[in-house]
């Protein structure tokens, strides 16, 4: 009898460290994002932009998680010390990823976006909107139990948009193409990767 219950014991404490394996970074929150400053100085005009999206996420499965990234890009040019162009933007990018194990610390995974733009010329009063669809395939090294460093690059793109101008009527543009969609459409080469940190609590 004794032996049977020892024997139980056993098998109960193997099928809960089992469980716990499986597990994987079920349950676990984790947050990066993208922080970007540039100057450019073409002797005529200055133009000065930054980009700031906080992405916090959750892991819904042992290998899934989900995803939010919200922020803004402002951009300013000037010509000596009057202001001709000025805009800003505000992201709202919703995501989902699936991971697989490479061996060791090492993880590949794909991603899927939905970035969507809402700008305002602060010259003219114009009107942006964008919707896409993202596609990116990344990596992921796990460095400790708290912290990951990842990188990717966009695979391909269909973004909607629609320029509603202070006065006039609005058009609509459709692209489909593999161009990276980094919030900023066209400020990147095809397949530019995107090197980050992310951490896990």
């Amino acid at each position: 009898m004794k032996k049977i219950l020892l024997a139980g014991i056993v098998l109960l404490g193997l099928n809960v460290n089992a469980q716990e394996e499986n597990k994987g970074l079920e349950g676990t929150w984790w947050i990066a994002g993208q922080v970007a400053f540039s100057s450019t100085d073409n002797g005529a005009s200055e133009t000065k932009s930054n980009t700031i999206v906080p992405i916090a996420g959750y892991f819904i499965a042992p290998t899934t998680t989900v995803g939010l990234g919200i922020g803004v890009i402002n951009s300013t040019t000037d010509t000596g010390s009057v202001t001709v162009a000025e805009s800003n933007t505000f992201i709202v990018q919703p995501l989902v990823r699936k991971y697989w194990g490479l061996g060791g610390k090492f993880f590949m995974y794909g991603q899927a976006s939905l970035p969507m733009t809402f700008g305002k010329d602060k010259i003219t009063d114009d009107k942006t909107t964008s919707i896409g669809v993202d596609i990116a395939p990344g990596f992921d090294f796990l460095v400790n139990s708290w912290m990951t460093v990842e990188t990717s690059f966009s695979l391909l793109n269909i973004t909607s948009s629609t320029l509603k101008p202070s006065s006039g009527d609005s058009t609509n543009s459709f692209n489909f193409n593999a161009n990276p969609f980094d919030l900023n459409p066209g400020s990147r080469s095809i397949g530019g990767l995107r090197v980050g940190v992310k951490f896990l609590f």
